[in-house]
């Protein structure tokens, strides 16, 4: 092979380069990147945040759709009109969390602490929330057809119509 045919490939090889260097840097914004950090609107699709201290977080807004936030610290977080179907919040300590407007459809919060949280407008159709805590909890608006409240404590829990509220002692059903 000559040296200019050598330097061709040479010349053809690094541009190729290049270009697959680049694609990336194009395709980050299109996708959910779970270093992100929490901001109203982030898209953390499919992210895992199992174990850690997000306490106070702001993704109002955000596309959360699948993340799994197991044993997660989130109490007074705020996930207002975010998108948080099928997400997993198993064992989470959502105390004082605001899902106003939320979709969660799906979602799981199996033996989470939800107390004081407020679920205003929020559709929880087929939401799972076996053992979970939901003293003082506002679903005001919310729709909550198919979901699971097997065993929950709904002690202080405001309902659909925003003027019930269970009396204390009300596990597994508004007393």
């Amino acid at each position: 092979m000559n040296a200019t045919r050598l330097a061709g490939i040479a010349f053809a090889s690094c541009v190729l380069a290049l270009t697959l260097l680049a694609i990336p840097s194009f395709s980050r914004s299109a996708h959910a990147s779970c270093v992100d950090a929490a901001r109203p609107g982030v898209n953390w699709q499919r992210c895992e945040f199992s174990a850690q201290n997000l306490s106070g977080i702001d993704v109002n807004g955000g596309h959360l759709g699948g993340a799994r936030f197991i044993r997660t610290n989130l109490s007074g977080a705020r996930f207002s009109n975010a998108d948080v179907g099928v997400a997993k919040f198993v064992t989470a300590n959502l105390t004082g969390a605001d899902f106003s407007g939320a979709q969660a459809v799906g979602t799981d919060f199996t033996k989470a602490n939800l107390s004081g949280a407020s679920f205003r407008n929020a559709d929880l159709r087929r939401a799972r929330f076996f053992d979970a805590v939901l003293r003082q909890a506002d679903f005001t608006g919310a729709r909550l057809t198919g979901v699971d409240l097997w065993n929950v404590d709904l002690s202080g829990a405001r309902l659909i119509d925003g003027t019930t509220i269970c009396a204390p002692e009300s596990i597994g059903r508004c007393k």
